[in-house]
């Protein structure tokens, strides 16, 4: 439902009427008195007249006609657009607004001639006003560690598959082979756009493809050449291809199976365990393991207490916010692909819900750190530096660039903030341990 509140007097007899749209849409309808106008633009015409070169007069001479005919028009505009500028900020702060993006500015094409008031329309999202609810009943499991010699096979089992090397086999390929094929795509008979490759490696039964794709390759040898009909997934990233079936041409040039390297005193050694005996690789693994562990516990509290809090304040959230985070989401998925071209880029439609999530959870957080006045550490915050730029060959100088670079170092600052609130709200929460292997905290 809409309604209208009528402001009168902001400031200079400038007129306001604020009408609330859906959601979070608001209009400011404002009128500015035609005298505010050619006040304004007297006195930048005055200002023209001192400096104006124009052939036949000496500068400051002349007449104010001329300079009206020459430079009034432009004049006007110009003071147009900076007392849209201004009438609009004066509004928003009259109304005590809280204006979430750029606002759409209307005005009627004859809007700001002259001794007519200048009316304009500015519509905009405001970001929501709530309290932060539920901290009450906040509640997590704290996965504790309860390593067994499982887990240590897991790993060391982990570590051998990074130095496996891969053998060529003339048998069928299995699970958890690699092959290496040709393909080409055809949707409804026509070839699809990207669904062309040479020599692309596929490691059977990672998820690395489409399932029903890799579940095909099962069976194949190195020289088939095979026609299958892959069903894409009905939540493919690409809406065109979700749920549709298309045709492939599939051309195997290897089928390998994996070999992993013994477990000896080189490989220990590798590692940097010196002695390259079993038990102190065992033990340098419990240490690491450990602070993995703490780690990912520490970062599964998080989530729990994250998504809890979504779950209790599902407060509206600026259309303008979520399209902006989905444009950088997919901004970035072009970059880690490699991809240059706009119009191969992963439909935006896709980064949607995602980034409906972090714009409603960073709304929650900002509000949580103005509720109870959260100030960032700024110990934390060095700290974090440090971190960040330990892993460097020029430590020092990356440490610079944080420190001298705002955005870099808002980025840190705000992460700090994130973990203070997360602390905040752990402090406040009944925490629950819960005996967990070090396999299942990997796997969840």
């Amino acid at each position: 439902m809409q309604t209208v509140q009528e402001v009168g007097r902001v400031m200079e007899d400038l007129h306001v009427s604020l009408e609330a749209g859906q959601g979070l849409e608001r209009r400011l309808q404002v009128r500015v008195p035609a005298q505010r106008i050619e006040r304004e633009v007297e006195t930048r015409l005055r200002s023209v007249s001192r400096t104006a070169n124009i052939k036949g007069y000496r500068p400051g001479k002349v007449p104010e006609k001329v300079i009206r005919q020459r430079f009034g028009d432009q004049v006007r505009r110009e003071v147009l657009q900076d007392v849209v500028q201004s009438t609009y900020n004066e509004a928003v702060i009259g109304q005590q607004l809280r204006p979430a993006g750029d606002p759409q500015i209307d005005a009627a094409p004859e809007a700001g001639a002259e001794g007519v008031d200048f009316a304009y329309t500015a519509s905009f999202e405001v970001f929501p006003e709530f309290t932060v609810q539920g901290l009450e009943a906040v509640a997590a499991s704290r996965p504790d560690p309860a390593f067994d010699d499982a887990d240590i096979d897991f790993i060391a089992e982990n570590l051998r598959r990074q130095r496996c090397h891969w053998h060529a086999t003339d048998r069928e390929a299995r699970t958890g082979d690699r092959v290496v094929v040709d393909f080409q795509g055809r949707l409804n008979g026509a070839p699809m756009d990207g669904g062309t490759g040479e020599k692309v490696t596929i490691l059977l039964g990672a998820g690395r493809m489409i399932e029903d794709l890799e579940k095909q390759l099962v069976g194949v040898k190195s020289g088939d050449n095979r026609e299958i009909t892959v069903r894409f997934p009905a939540d493919y990233q690409n809406p065109t291809l979700a749920g549709q079936a298309a045709d492939f041409s599939i051309q195997v040039h290897e089928v390998a199976e994996e070999h992993l390297p013994e477990l000896d005193e080189e490989f220990i050694r590798s590692f940097g365990v010196e002695s390259g005996m079993k038990d102190d690789f065992v033990k340098d693994l419990r240490n690491n393991m450990a602070d993995e562990f703490a780690a990912r516990a520490k970062a599964d509290v998080k989530r729990q207490l994250l998504e809890q809090l979504l779950q209790a304040n599902p407060i509206d959230i600026p259309v303008v916010l979520v399209e902006q985070e989905a444009t950088s989401l997919q901004a970035d998925a072009m970059r880690n692909l490699e991809i240059t071209d706009p119009a191969s880029a992963p439909a935006l439609e896709s980064f949607r819900q995602t980034a409906e999530r972090r714009v409603r959870l960073g709304l929650l957080i900002g509000a949580l750190i103005r509720e109870q006045e959260l100030v960032v550490d700024r110990e934390k915050v060095r700290e974090r530096i440090e971190r960040l730029s330990g892993g460097y060959e020029k430590p020092d100088e990356i440490r610079k660039l944080y420190y001298q670079t705002a955005r870099l170092l808002t980025e840190v600052e705000n992460s700090v903030l994130e973990e203070q609130v997360v602390e905040w709200l752990a402090s406040r929460a009944a925490i629950t341990p819960k005996p967990t292997t070090f396999r299942a905290l990997v796997a969840g």
